[in-house]
């Protein structure tokens, strides 16, 4: 069993790994954060499928919990300030707009600075073709 939970996004976006890097910096969560590229995704309890589609928290009993929830957990993790912050994100109408949020920005996230077309969900490439 993990001590700590950890944190999975993807390591290939430009946009994902800079706002874990600050995150890491501002928020000072305490977990593990991984690129699901080079994460063990089996032992996480995760499929790629999932990790490709959100961001991942995932406790040290297996837990896991994608997109805006992941960020509440985050930042519920991290302690002071950040934990009201992270408590508003788990309030039932918060939550719906947070995971309305998170989706447009994760869907869009191609056009964010530092996430390439590369970036793009599969959904989102096969629109484009």
């Amino acid at each position: 069993m993990r001590i700590r939970p950890v944190l999975v996004f993807d390591g290939d976006c430009g946009f994902c790994t800079g706002s874990v890097r600050l995150i890491e910096r501002v928020v000072r969560p305490r977990c593990e954060t991984v690129p699901w590229q080079r994460a063990d995704l089996a032992a996480l309890g995760v499929t790629p499928e999932r990790a490709r589609h959100e961001a991942l928290w995932v406790t040290p009993t297996g837990r896991v919990y994608g997109g805006a929830q992941a960020v509440a957990k985050l930042l519920l993790s991290a302690g002071g300030a950040w934990t009201l912050a992270g408590a508003f994100l788990t309030l039932p109408v918060v939550r719906w707009a947070a995971h309305a949020a998170y989706r447009l920005v994760a869907d869009n996230r191609q056009r964010l600075p530092g996430g390439p077309a590369g970036c793009a969900l599969p959904s989102d490439r096969t629109r484009r073709t």
